[in-house]
């Protein structure tokens, strides 16, 4: 009889191991849906492949953001909450940097001056986990033409398409920051 306890206990145990892994299961799936900065996304087709940016978009909320909350001169998520995903079916070259098919986070470097973009090869972390050492790649952004009026909500964009060529825009506050893409 005392077997039978053992198994029973077990299998009371096993259950609920296995319960608790599909609510964490089910939590991983929302991650992101529903923190106060909204899941966002940029597409683009280019050559036949698909570029895709999966993002939070934070919201100015009345605040001074770049040189403000976000300091210049420091490595940013580039949105919110998790790390923002580029994700690419084709090789590209972002700036004159190249890209080959794959998964990647994009983090950015805002400055008075020059903004750089970095593509990241580690992939799945919270978006203020950086580590450089993993760095693929750090790109000069140029500027573009700067909102007539402050942009609430930021968004990545892709703008300028045509044929294999593409501008991938970080658009915030008074700030629209962009960088040539272009499929190999």
């Amino acid at each position: 009889m005392p077997q039978r306890k053992v198994l029973c206990t077990v299998a009371v145990l096993l259950l609920a191991a296995v319960s608790s892994h599909a609510q964490k299961a089910s939590a991983a799936n929302d991650y992101g849906k529903n923190l106060p900065s909204p899941v966002a996304q940029a597409s683009v087709t280019l050559a036949g492949k698909s570029i895709t940016i999966d993002y939070n978009a934070p919201s100015m909320r009345g605040r001074k953001i770049f040189g403000g909350i976000l300091p210049y001169g420091r490595v940013w998520r580039t949105g919110a909450n998790p790390a923002t995903t580029l994700k690419t079916q084709g090789n590209i070259k972002i700036g004159n940097l190249e890209v080959p098919a794959g998964t990647y986070t994009v983090y950015s470097l805002p400055a008075e001056g020059q903004w750089k973009l970095i593509i990241n090869k580690q992939t799945g972390q919270w978006g203020t986990e950086y580590h450089q050492e993993q760095d693929l790649g750090r790109i000069d952004m140029q500027r573009g033409i700067a909102p007539s009026a402050p942009v609430q909500v930021f968004a990545i964009k892709f703008e300028q398409t045509a044929g294999s060529t593409t501008q991938l825009h970080l658009i915030w506050e008074n700030t629209d920051v962009y960088v040539p893409v272009t499929a190999n």
